[in-house]
């Protein structure tokens, strides 16, 4: 479904508060079944969200670079590593991390939000929203807090644990 960043970002004026503290409600006292919970709700968001009809993650956040993600990237783009973060990237002192210099980033397509180095994209890209993670969702619950306000599927996700928290956390078993 395409995503109408406009509602969006009215939807999160009014709700974002109220997600942070399901959130928070979360972390502090998981239900036994919040990994289920979880899978559940990434899989259902995925049915409604088209991450290309948005774009929002590349026009308003930065991914953090590795050392790995910026020599395959460079390597890519048939440039130095040096070179490469000479040219797009700058180094925060606060976090530590490699990241871009501008917004959007500079690799999305703003006509049809693709990608050109999708291929060989950072790590933190390809994982984003991170919405699913191997390790412990509890752990990860933070940083949904702050991805509420960019991304629409984290919202969406978030909206639909809140709905499922409704019901005492069932998960209803519709036929596909």
């Amino acid at each position: 479904m395409t995503v109408n960043l406009r509602s969006f970002r009215k939807k999160v004026l009014v709700y974002k508060k109220s997600m942070r503290s399901f959130l928070t409600r979360l972390e502090n006292n998981p239900p036994k079944t919040i990994n289920k919970i979880v899978d559940h709700a990434d899989k259902e968001v995925w049915k409604e969200i088209d991450c290309l009809s948005c774009g929002n993650c590349c026009k308003k956040m930065t991914p953090t670079f590795t050392p790995k993600d910026i020599k395959r990237i460079a390597a890519h783009l048939e440039m130095t590593p040096n070179a490469f973060k000479e040219k797009w990237l700058v180094f925060e002192k606060k976090d530590a991390d490699w990241q871009n210099k501008k917004q959007p980033c500079q690799f999305i397509n703003p006509v049809n939000n693709k990608c050109s180095i999708y291929a060989v994209r950072p790590a933190d890209c390809s994982g984003f929203p991170h919405l699913t993670k191997k390790r412990k969702v509890t752990d990860y619950l933070h940083v949904h807090k702050q991805n509420i306000e960019y991304c629409p599927a984290t919202f969406k996700w978030v909206e639909k644990m809140q709905e499922m928290a409704k019901h005492g956390f069932t998960i209803d078993k519709h036929p596909q």
